[in-house]
């Protein structure tokens, strides 16, 4: 627990470094705190501040930076009220709405709004569609390897090969294809995989069986074939001074924008979440570097969440402003996507 002069100091210090992005010393935080200390009272907090983890000390400089801690106080308890402040007349000006005339347009949109807006990285999920199958057919290949056909309602047809514990003849197989296509169809692969638990009594267990494994694979094909994570602006990074220097940290997070997948794990762990969440230094096990925060928020389509977007940038970053920014961008999303 800190005292009101060590957060009011530890608030002036991150704020001062953001701006700047130079080690506080402590002449500088007795101007601009306007606390009356004295110089050695305020290097007596800061020495506190230090012991704490919330700030550290640069082997060059005699100024302090904050730490990953130290960012993390100053935004769960000193952005509160700002974060507040967010619906109508936020202080943010977007040039062009987003258009709701296609999904994918609107997706691409926002991660180069989020970008612009924030000078950072801009990343957006795509929203999540239900699969849902029109018609499904199952053709045996060899002994337990089956190819599953499924064609989705505005014709869209996806392959997928499975391997079963049984070996099914194709008259089994045609009283599968039967089966869900006179049931199912129509219905989404998710509600089929419920129906099957509670069906499995009426069929035989190894026709279930089969109905399972084609309806997870139908689930992984349709996956695969979506663009997941759209990333815009990632060469803002190589102008921000916190990495210009630092090769090694550029390359790994370029590998990261160029994977995704740890992205798309975030995002859906953000996606359980109310409002905006943010991540500093290695708090995710998903964007673990020290040097990276995320800025996250669901957005939703007729009240149902069904995507994420974020900024990601250096943990020196005004966060007030990029929850802002999220924020906004978020509900713009939402607005275009939910337009008929």
């Amino acid at each position: 627990m800190l005292d009101d002069r060590s957060r009011m100091l530890l608030k002036t210090l991150v704020e001062r470094y953001i701006a700047d992005g130079q080690p506080v010393g402590s002449r500088t935080l007795s101007k601009a705190s306007g606390l009356e200390l004295s110089p050695a009272t305020i290097r007596n907090v800061m020495a506190d501040l230090e012991e704490l983890g919330l700030i550290a000390s640069p082997h060059t400089s005699a100024g302090r930076v904050p730490t990953p801690r130290g960012y993390r106080l100053f935004v769960d308890t000193m952005l509160t009220a700002r974060s507040r402040e967010l619906h109508a007349g936020a202080p943010l000006e977007v040039a062009e709405p987003l258009q709701p005339d296609q999904p994918k347009r609107v997706i691409a949109n926002a991660a180069q709004l989020l970008s612009n807006l924030s000078q950072f990285v801009g990343v957006v999920t795509s929203p999540r569609q239900p699969s849902v199958f029109r018609h499904i057919e199952f053709l045996r290949l060899s002994d337990r390897r089956v190819l599953v056909i499924l064609v989705s309602p505005d014709g869209d047809v996806q392959n997928r090969v499975i391997f079963t514990e049984h070996d099914y003849t194709q008259s089994q197989l045609i009283e599968a294809t039967n089966f869900l296509n006179t049931h199912y169809a129509g219905l989404t692969l998710e509600e089929v995989r419920q129906r099957l638990k509670t069906e499995v009594d009426d069929l035989r267990a190894e026709i279930a069986a089969l109905m399972q494994a084609a309806v997870q694979a139908g689930s992984d094909a349709m996956a695969e074939n979506t663009e997941q994570v759209v990333v815009s602006g990632e060469r803002n990074l190589l102008q921000v001074q916190d990495f210009s220097n630092d090769l090694s940290s550029l390359r790994k997070l370029f590998d990261l924008f160029e994977q995704k997948t740890q992205l798309m794990r975030l995002l859906e762990v953000s996606s359980r979440a109310e409002g905006v969440r943010i991540y500093i230094g290695g708090e995710s096990q998903f964007v673990p570097f020290e040097e990276l925060s995320v800025v996250s928020a669901p957005y939703e389509v007729n009240g149902e969440v069904v995507g994420t977007l974020g900024v990601i940038g250096p943990t020196r970053m005004a966060y007030d402003r990029m929850i802002q920014i999220v924020d906004i961008t978020a509900r713009l999303v939402s607005n275009a996507l939910s337009q008929k």
